[in-house]
């Protein structure tokens, strides 16, 4: 059975945003605007991309 995965794209600069939300970039693995990367679809996923959830656009994957 395949798991359910999420695009992520980033929309927003960290630009002078606090060093967390970088990290937290980072760990999305999202370090440039409008790369888009495929992740798995978990609560620790999720708990990530709310955070930065300004800096970023989610769509399911097929």
């Amino acid at each position: 059975m395949a798991k359910a995965t999420i695009k992520v794209t980033q929309t927003g600069s960290p630009i002078g945003r606090p060093k967390n939300q970088r990290a937290t970039l980072v760990g999305l693995g999202l370090n440039k605007m409008h790369r888009t990367v495929e992740l798995e679809d978990t609560p620790a996923v999720r708990g990530m991309i709310a955070k930065v959830n300004h800096l970023v656009q989610v769509d399911d994957a097929k």
